[in-house]
C-alpha cells in the first residue's frame, strides 16, 4: 500500500454556537423562523443548505396558509420517490407548534406502487375532488397532471417545489413552464426551495422578472454551518491522479471516516466500463470480504486491523439493492452510527440523501454540473454528536495543461463554490452554433461587432442581456430529434470532458507527429459519441460530434473571444472549460483562494488557502459589488451610514439581512470598496 499523502483542501472553520439547531417557543430553528415570518407571501423562494430544515419550514407554512390564509389545498412536488419521506407526519405541537403535520397515507404518492404516470395522475385528480388537503408527489407526476387537467383546476392551491433548481427558465422545460403559466393566472400560492441556487448547465433557474415577484428568505451554508452544535471544520481537496483511480483511491480513502463514495459514470473516461468489478476492487482494497449482512444486504469487510466495515453498495441495480436501501432508510437505525460504515453509489446518494453521520463524500471523475459538486457536499455536512469534522474529494484525472491553468480553473471552481454557499445564482454565457446558410440573417438582440452582420462570412454574435453568444460555422449539421438537440445545447461538455481525458487521444495528439488531426476529431470523437448515446441516429450523432468539436476548437484555439486578446490558449481541457462554463462570471471576482501546488503521486493536488468566515464575505462583497449598479457618490453616503450602524449595533450591515435597508447599506460598502479598489489600480 502506497503511504498516505496529507490532504490538501479548502478548510472552513465554524464557531459552533448552536443558532442553527436551537428552536424556538415554537419549534421553528434559525431559518425556519425566518421563512415562517413570510408565510404571508403569495410566492416565496426559500434558499437554504441541506440540513437547515427547509421540509418542516414548508410544514409550518402550508399549515398556516390552510388554516389561516384561505388556502383551500397544498401540492407538494419532489424530484424523487425517495425525497417524499420528507413530509411524513410530524408531531409539531409536541415542540410548540399549534398544529401536527399530517398527510392522509393514500396522498404521499410517493410511497404509491407504479411510475409517475397513469394512476398517480389519476390519484391527483381524485384529491382535488376530495375534503384531504394536502398531497405529495413527484415533480413528473405533477407535470403530468398538469397537462392532463390543466392550470385552472389548482385555483386557490398552494404548490410548494422542493429542488426547485430543477426548474429553469428555458422554454423546454416542463415545470418552468407551468409555473409561468401558474404566476400568469396568478390563482394559486408557490413556495420554491432549494439547496443550491445552480443548475450547471447554463441556464437560469428563473428571469429576473418572474424572480422578481418572489419573497426571497436566503439562508447561507456559512449561517448554517456556523450556528452547529457539533460540526465546526469543512475541508474540500482537489486531486489529480494518472492511470487508473483505483490505483489511487485508498491514498484519499480513510476506512475509518463514514464515507460516501461515488464512483465515476460508466461513459465516462474514468470508468473501467464495469460497475461491479469496480466495487468489488474498492471492497477488496478495504479488506477481507467476510460475505453479506442476511439482515440488512450491507457488506462485510474485515480491515486487517480486526475491524469489521459494514458497507452498503447502491451500485448493484438488482432485488438485492431495495434491502439496502431500506436498511439505510430504516427510522430505527437514524440515531445508530455503527449501522452502517460506508456507503458505494453511482447515480444515488446526492440529492436529498440523508445520512447524518456522514464525514467524507469522495466523488470519482469530473463533475460538469455545479449542482451536482453542491448537492454531494450537502451529504457531508449535517449535524450529528461527536462529528467534528467533514470533507468533500474530488479524485480527478490528470488534466493535459499547465499546472498554472488548472490552479486558474480550480480557483474558479472554488470560487463558484464559495458563491454558492452563499445562495447565489452564477451563470456563464451560453454558445449556440447554427450552421452558416445564405438565408441567414442577424436575431434580434444580438450584437455583431463593428460592422454588423455580414452575410459573406461566419458571424459571432454576442447578447448582452442573456449573455448568450451566436456562431454560424459552414457545413455544420444541425440535430434532428429533441434529445440530440437538448445534448448539443446542454451536455457537449461531457462530450468534450470524455474526448480529452481518453488516454488514446491524449497519447496520439502529443507524440504522435504522423497523425492526422482529422483522426482524433472524427474517428475518436465520433467513437466517443456513439458509445455515449447509442440509440441516437447516425445523423444525430454526426451533428452532436461536429457541435462538440467546434466547442472544442472555439476553447482551445479562440478563447481571445471569451477572455483577453494576448491570453494563452494551449492546455484547454474539459475541467478548465467546464469550469469556465459555470463559473464565467467569477472569474470577474479578483480572490485567490490558491495556496501552492503540491506532488501527489505521478500528478499533483491544489492546496487552497482557508476558506473562512472572512474569506466568504470577502467572496459575498465582490459579488455584491459586481451586481448592484450604484454611483460612486451614493455608494460613499451609504458607507458613511454604515461606519454609523456599526457604532451603534457592533458590526457591519449585512449583505444577507431580511432588512432592506440594512441590504443596501451593505451594498454600498461593498460598491464603495470596489471604487477604491480600481482607482489604486488604475
Amino acid at each position: 500500500m502506497k503511504p498516505k499523502i496529507s490532504i490538501p483542501t479548502v478548510m472552513a472553520t465554524y464557531a459552533q454556537n448552536g443558532n442553527s439547531t436551537k428552536a424556538n417557543n415554537m419549534g421553528m430553528r434559525t431559518m425556519q423562523e425566518r421563512a415562517y415570518q413570510k408565510r404571508g407571501e403569495q410566492y416565496l423562494l426559500i434558499k437554504s443548505p441541506p440540513a437547515s430544515g427547509k421540509s418542516r419550514a414548508l410544514m409550518f407554512i402550508v399549515l398556516d396558509k390552510l388554516h389561516n390564509q384561505g388556502v383551500k389545498r397544498a401540492i407538494i412536488v419532489v424530484p424523487e420517490k425517495s425525497i417524499g419521506s420528507s413530509f411524513n407526519d410530524e408531531p409539531l405541537t409536541k415542540f410548540g407548534f399549534w398544529a401536527d403535520w399530517k398527510v392522509v397515507p393514500k396522498w404521499n404518492l410517493c410511497n404509491a406502487a407504479g411510475g409517475d404516470s397513469g394512476g398517480k395522475v389519476d390519484a391527483v385528480e381524485s384529491f382535488l375532488k376530495s375534503t384531504d388537503q394536502v398531497l405529495v408527489c413527484t415533480h413528473a407526476t405533477f407535470r403530468f397532471a398538469v397537462d392532463k387537467y390543466g392550470i385552472e383546476v389548482f385555483d386557490n392551491c398552494l404548490i410548494a417545489i422542493d429542488e426547485f433548481h430543477h426548474v429553469s427558465d428555458k422554454e423546454d422545460n416542463k415545470l418552468g413552464a407551468h409555473l409561468k403559466q401558474f404566476m400568469a393566472r396568478d390563482k394559486g400560492h408557490v413556495i420554491a426551495m432549494t439547496g443550491s441556487y445552480f443548475r450547471g448547465d447554463a441556464e437560469a433557474v428563473l428571469s429576473p422578472t418572474d424572480e422578481s415577484r418572489f419573497e426571497t428568505i436566503t439562508y447561507t451554508y456559512y449561517e448554517q454551518l456556523n450556528g452547529y452544535q457539533y460540526l465546526k471544520q469543512l475541508d474540500m481537496g482537489y486531486y489529480f491522479y494518472t492511470g487508473s483511480y483505483s490505483d489511487e483511491i485508498l491514498n484519499v480513502l480513510d476506512p475509518d471516516e463514514k464515507t460516501i463514495i461515488h464512483i465515476p459514470n460508466v461513459n465516462s473516461n474514468e470508468s473501467t466500463k464495469d460497475k461491479h468489478k469496480e466495487v468489488e476492487h474498492i471492497l477488496n482494497e478495504l479488506g477481507e470480504w467476510q460475505g453479506i449482512d442476511e439482515a440488512t444486504g450491507f457488506h462485510k469487510v474485515k480491515r486487517p486491523n480486526g475491524k469489521i466495515l459494514k458497507i452498503a453498495d447502491l451500485v448493484d441495480d438488482d432485488v438485492k439493492r431495495t434491502k439496502v436501501l431500506n436498511s439505510l432508510r430504516d427510522p430505527a437505525q437514524k440515531e445508530n452510527r455503527d449501522h452502517v460504515d460506508m456507503i458505494i453509489a453511482l447515480g444515488m446518494a446526492k440529492e436529498g440523501f440523508d445520512w447524518i453521520w456522514c464525514e467524507h463524500a469522495l466523488t470519482i471523475g469530473y463533475r460538469a454540473s455545479l449542482t451536482e459538486i453542491i448537492q454531494i457536499i450537502g451529504r457531508a455536512t449535517r449535524d450529528a454528536k461527536g462529528k467534528t469534522h467533514a470533507r468533500f474529494t474530488n479524485l480527478i484525472a490528470e488534466p493535459d495543461a499547465t499546472e498554472e491553468a488548472v490552479a486558474d480553473a480550480v480557483n474558479d471552481t472554488l470560487k463558484a463554490i464559495s458563491a454558492s454557499l452563499l445562495m447565489e445564482q452564477v451563470l456563464a454565457p451560453r454558445f449556440n452554433f447554427t450552421p452558416k446558410n445564405p438565408s441567414n440573417g442577424p436575431v434580434d438582440g444580438y450584437d455583431y461587432g463593428e460592422g454588423g452582420y455580414d452575410p459573406s462570412r461566419e458571424n459571432i454574435g454576442f447578447n448582452q442581456e442573456t449573455g448568450q453568444f451566436q456562431i454560424e460555422i459552414k457545413g455544420l449539421v444541425e440535430p434532428q430529434s429533441k434529445e440530440a438537440k437538448r445534448i448539443c445545447q446542454e451536455d457537449l461538455n461531457e462530450v468534450i470532458a470524455t474526448f480529452v481525458q481518453d488516454k488514446r487521444s491524449i497519447e496520439r495528439g502529443m507524440f504522435d507527429e504522423e497523425m492526422v488531426p482529422e483522426e482524433l476529431t472524427q474517428v475518436r470523437m465520433g467513437k466517443i459519441v456513439r458509445d455515449k448515446y447509442p440509440e441516437l441516429s447516425e445523423e444525430d450523432q454526426e451533428a452532436v460530434r461536429q457541435h462538440a468539436v467546434a466547442a472544442l476548437n472555439l476553447t482551445q484555439q479562440a478563447k481571445s473571444i471569451l477572455t483577453t486578446p494576448n491570453s494563452d490558449a494551449s492546455g484547454s481541457t474539459a475541467l478548465i472549460d467546464g469550469i469556465r462554463r459555470f463559473a464565467m462570471d467569477v472569474r470577474e471576482l479578483e480572490i485567490d483562494l490558491i495556496d501552492r501546488i503540491n506532488p501527489f503521486s505521478e500528478a499533483y493536488a491544489i492546496l487552497a488557502k482557508t476558506m473562512n468566515e472572512e474569506s466568504l464575505r470577502q467572496v459575498a462583497s465582490a459579488i455584491a459589488a459586481r451586481k448592484t449598479n450604484i454611483s460612486e457618490e451614493e455608494a460613499r453616503d451609504l458607507a458613511k451610514r454604515a461606519k454609523k450602524f456599526k457604532d451603534e449595533n457592533g458590526r457591519l450591515p449585512s449583505l444577507t439581512s431580511q432588512d432592506p435597508w440594512e441590504k443596501r447599506m451593505a451594498e454600498g460598502v461593498a460598491a464603495f470598496q470596489r471604487y477604491v479598489a480600481n482607482k489604486k489600480n488604475d
